[in-house]
């Protein structure tokens, strides 16, 4: 399952995610990177949640093929340079899904369920976009955008559990409970609306500093490591090293923390 976090500020977007990937084997580890920048030079990064490969071939290894296509490193994929003067976030998107969805997990069956969050900035504009691409066995929608330019605040995915109950004040299982004990689907459903506006914690502002984006962004993803660590129920699906990287407009994709620094990019 893992857990992937975003935090979108006036300054850029800070991404975090654990370290663990589920694969269809039933394996869990704990030591897979699942931020990867997508043009070096270029403030674009995705970083993901769900299955950790397609077919033989690992989500990192994926995402460092795009990227070698994105950078002209691939003869055959001439025509995928990024040009850094004139290149859009929705664009890139597209491409994302034709790559990961069309090329590969058609190839392989359709079979795999993944989330691609895709972060960063269009060329020559001053606040940056969040969009996502999503592999949902035989079908992937054409990509959104969860956060345009005038867009701020936090997004989470993966595991929810945690941080549902710690910003909104309610659990995932809110409405199956209120059913369970004598409410309609409906009811359960619009009690539900009303309380989460009552209940939701506000954890940021927009022109908060990055560094404190970053403190946020690391404090949810170790959170949500913790609650399922220690839940008695909950698959281990949750865990390992913690990693953190900032986008923003003049400095553009910073790693912030990593595993084993220096590795690999």
């Amino acid at each position: 399952m893992t857990v992937l976090v975003s935090v979108k500020i006036n300054d850029g977007i800070v991404m975090a995610t654990d370290s663990a990937s589920s694969f269809a084997s039933g394996m869990i580890y704990h030591n897979s990177r699942k931020i990867v920048n997508l043009r070096e030079g270029l403030p674009i990064a995705a970083m993901v949640t769900g299955a950790g490969g397609i077919g033989n071939e690992s989500i990192d290894t994926l995402l460092k093929d795009l990227r070698q296509r994105f950078t002209g490193q691939d003869p055959a994929h001439k025509d995928w340079i990024i040009d850094p003067d004139d290149y859009s976030l929705e664009n890139i998107a597209a491409k994302l899904r034709r790559f990961l969805f069309e090329e590969k997990s058609l190839t392989h069956g359709a079979t795999t369920w993944t989330k691609f969050r895709l972060c960063g900035y269009s060329a020559g504009r001053s606040l940056a976009e969040v969009w996502e691409v999503n592999l949902m066995g035989e079908n992937c929608p054409s990509p959104s955008c969860i956060q345009h330019e005038q867009e701020f605040g936090l997004r989470w995915d993966g595991e929810y559990e945690a941080l549902d109950r710690l910003v909104f004040g309610l659990g995932t299982r809110f409405n199956e409970s209120a059913v369970r004990h004598g409410l309609s689907t409906e009811d359960a459903a619009t009690l539900r609306e009303k309380l989460v506006p009552d209940l939701y914690e506000l954890l940021f502002i927009e022109a908060m500093p990055m560094q404190d984006a970053i403190d946020l962004a690391r404090y949810l993803v170790d959170t949500t490591i913790g609650f399922v660590k220690y839940s008695v129920s909950r698959p281990k699906t949750v865990g390992g090293p913690i990693e953190i990287a900032s986008i923003s407009k003049h400095e553009g994709f910073q790693w912030v923390q990593r595993r084993g620094a220096g590795a690999g990019n």
